[in-house]
């Protein structure tokens, strides 16, 4: 007898004694009954992730709001601090962290994560008036802000080790970075490039980017779900939709609506 008959019979027998049979678990399926995924994300992180008078935007929005689309349910959309979107995940919280997270080979073994929704190389900027910092190599010794607990944060540590030292604080959003920069509390910011360029272009008076601006191997942001059998579909939905978006044009126009350009993406997600 094969394993299919065997628990076929257990199932029959289960059914003759007027007994539940416990029904598969399925993320996919639990969101679509309930009309609604629950999502995490730090509205602190332009341009994927804002609050303009009190309204979320950015480029995350747009890109989710065009997923749940596709899936056929609400978005609910919750600002959370970055370090305890990963924790409340793994305690079912909520359903996805939309917040751009980078992939990494650690990260890959602990979570599973969606395509990549944009580059996240890590750059640097700096005062747009100091003209002492040009290229990366430059902040040996320097002070550099980056917000805590990121890829962008181990790889300016790595970087630093390789330089001989650098001075790294941590801060709880970019935008406790930026304005520690723009004050001259710190020589420099480390962050994923996309956000970099969009806070330069926003304001060319107050910084500018290193040149060149990035260092270290090329990253991808992405969104990140719990890793087991029961989020398999999620994941598959989430990722049907995003490639959907990109051959139907929708996420080139959203990229060059917040970044001003379009970066084509893997059709697969990373594991190096």
């Amino acid at each position: 007898m094969t394993f299919s008959t065997t628990l076929q019979s257990a199932l029959f027998g289960l059914a003759v004694l007027g007994l539940t049979v416990p029904a598969v678990a399925d993320q996919l399926s639990d969101v679509k009954a309930a009309g609604k995924i629950a999502t995490a994300t730090d509205m602190h992180y332009a341009p994927f992730d804002m609050l303009v008078d009190g309204t979320y935007e950015g480029m995350t929005k747009d890109l989710f709001d065009g997923v749940a689309k596709e899936i056929g349910v609400e978005p609910v959309y919750q600002d959370i601090p970055w370090t305890a979107e990963l924790p409340g995940l793994e305690v079912k919280k909520f359903d996805i962290v939309i917040a751009p997270v980078t992939i990494t080979p650690e990260r890959l073994e602990r979570y599973a994560f969606s395509l990549p929704i944009a580059d996240a190389t890590v750059g640097l900027v700096h005062a747009a008036g100091n003209t002492e910092l040009k290229k990366p190599e430059d902040i040996k010794g320097k002070t550099v802000g980056v917000q805590q607990g990121t890829a962008q944060f181990r790889q300016l540590e790595a970087f630093g080790k390789e330089l001989g030292g650098v001075n790294i604080k941590e801060y709880g959003t970019t935008d406790e970075a930026y304005a520690d920069l723009a004050t001259g509390r710190l020589d420099a910011v480390a962050g994923s490039l996309p956000n970099l360029a969009y806070l330069v272009k926003n304001r060319p008076e107050t910084f500018a980017m290193f040149e060149p601006a990035t260092f270290g191997k090329p990253t991808y942001f992405a969104w990140v779900v719990r890793k087991d059998a029961d989020s398999e579909s999620f994941v598959k939905g989430v990722n049907d939709a995003l490639l959907k978006m990109t051959d139907d044009g929708r996420i080139k126009a959203i990229q060059e609506k917040w970044l001003g350009k379009y970066t084509e993406l893997p059709r697969e997600v990373p594991t190096k």
